[in-house]
């Protein structure tokens, strides 16, 4: 019978035959750390036959939103200098005064707030960063909060943008002194990257501007807009360092210097918060796609191609990060993928 290593390699291998993402790889673990690792495909088929390596840096897009958003936030609230439920306008000038400041922490964190669903940022505020932010601060609300789980890039952008009020650094600073430095996530950065570590990088999307792939320069064009260090996107990263934050999320004891955030906030954001809303929320986590909530399988995807798994209930987790971007936008053949993948390490 294969054995699990068997069905991953050829689940993913597969995707990278009919031609979902050019290459792929991936890692399943639990607290004591690696459990099966894998590449599969190319880094750029159509300039080189260089393969995927385990040390390939993956633009990862939302999987910023949990690596800078949601750990620097834990720290805050672990510090206590944030009330997740003190509505905003509370404490935040920025926000005082404005549809924003009946809004609270927890409901940003639960897609809960009512923020406007559009995010078409040089549109709407135009490309000087202080005027992107507050218009960002100052916009009506969609619908009073509350009422409805609605996923808006805007969420991890504010929250970011609190960090940065609270913390007083900015968001990439901020990330690195108090959760990757501490954790030795020694990979993980904002872009643009330097140019030796984008060498190691796998192409995303093709840019009509220049031509080329992008490599090593954030995908979303948000998170380019503003320099590319965001809340909603603009992180690089490595198998190896999203192995070292699952393992601590699973057990602290992992960590030799413990980052600023501990187990009660990975514990609080592990629990639906959503009551009778649909879909069901954690503090940005989500229970993975079918299944029930009750199983604990807890994820986060990327739209570059990226995704992690954490379950503490079966002391589990996992991670597959594709460049799929590089071919094309259209989500289900990967959609497919990661569910057997999940279906194959979780059941």
């Amino acid at each position: 019978m294969p054995s699990t290593t068997e069905h991953l390699y050829d689940l993913v291998t597969a995707g990278v035959h009919n031609g979902v993402y050019p290459g792929a790889v991936w890692a399943v673990g639990n607290a004591d750390g690696v459990i099966d690792r894998g590449a599969s495909g190319l880094l750029d088929p159509r300039r080189s036959d260089e393969p995927m390596k385990p040390d390939t840096v993956f633009d990862v897009a939302s999987l910023t939103k949990i690596l800078a958003v949601w750990t620097t936030i834990g720290t805050l609230w672990q510090d206590g200098h944030l009330d997740l439920d003190e509505p905003l306008g509370q404490f935040w000038p920025d926000v005082a005064g404005h549809p924003l400041g009946q809004v609270t922490a927890h409901q940003l964190l639960t897609h809960t707030a009512g923020l406007p669903l559009r995010a078409q940022l040089k549109n709407l505020y135009g490309t000087d960063t202080d005027a992107i932010r507050n218009g960002v601060l100052q916009e009506a609300l969609h619908r009073p909060p509350g009422q409805a789980v609605e996923y808006t890039d805007r969420a991890a952008l504010i929250l970011g943008y609190l960090s940065e009020y609270l913390g007083g650094e900015q968001l990439d600073h901020l990330a690195t002194d108090r959760v990757w430095g501490p954790l030795g996530m020694r990979e993980t950065r904002y872009g643009p990257l330097p140019t030796n570590v984008a060498a190691r990088c796998a192409p995303t999307e093709l840019d009509d501007e220049t031509g080329a792939h992008l490599k090593g320069i954030a995908h979303d064009f948000s998170a380019r807009l503003l320099g590319g260090v965001s809340g909603i996107a603009g992180a690089f990263s490595t198998l190896d360092d999203l192995t070292v934050l699952l393992r601590y999320l699973l057990d602290p004891a992992t960590a030799a210097t413990p980052p600023g955030f501990g187990p009660a906030w990975t514990r609080e954001s592990l629990t639906v918060h959503t009551g009778g809303l649909e879909p069901a929320r954690g503090l940005f986590w989500h229970p993975a796609p079918g299944t029930d909530p009750a199983d604990q399988t807890w994820t986060h995807y990327g739209f570059t191609g990226t995704a992690i798994w954490l379950n503490p209930k079966q002391n589990h987790w996992a991670v597959l990060l594709t460049n799929k971007l590089y071919y094309t936008r259209d989500r289900e053949p990967l959609v497919r993928i990661r569910d057997q993948f999940r279906g194959i390490v979780f059941g």
